[in-house]
């Protein structure tokens, strides 16, 4: 599969809430957490799809506002809202991952605050 297709892919499985296929695009050993701490986070796709799931039972919905093909990476674009809060005032929120790609899966998914950081990370420029 192309990056530009895992890339839509990923689209539709997040603006659908879909974990199963979410999970079809997830690596085995898939890390997610900040950039530069690799011991932070989660740590295979079971933690990954854990996470997300336990974020939704709690209230957290993400809307897809962006999503960017790279050349081994892929920038998401959310708006973060719900609870556990994404902000100290519970306001929505703007956050960006990237995730880096091998052999067709995600292997690593970075967060980010700042959408320029995010897209240098993926080597992204606009």
């Amino acid at each position: 599969m192309s990056i530009t297709e895992l890339a839509e892919r990923v689209r539709a499985a997040l603006q659908e809430d879909d974990l199963d296929a979410y999970q079809d695009l997830l690596a085995p050993g898939v890390h997610w957490g900040p950039p530069g701490q690799p011991e932070w986070g989660c740590h295979s796709r079971q933690e990954v799809l854990a996470w997300y799931k336990a974020a939704r039972d709690d209230g957290m919905r993400a809307r897809v506002d962006e999503v960017v093909a790279g050349t081994d990476c892929v920038l998401v674009g959310l708006t973060v809202s719900g609870k556990p809060a994404p902000d100290e005032g519970g306001a929505p929120a703007s956050r960006w991952q990237v995730l880096a790609v091998n052999d067709g899966l995600i292997v690593d998914i970075c967060g980010f605050d700042d959408r320029d950081q995010a897209a240098a990370r993926a080597g992204i420029s606009r």
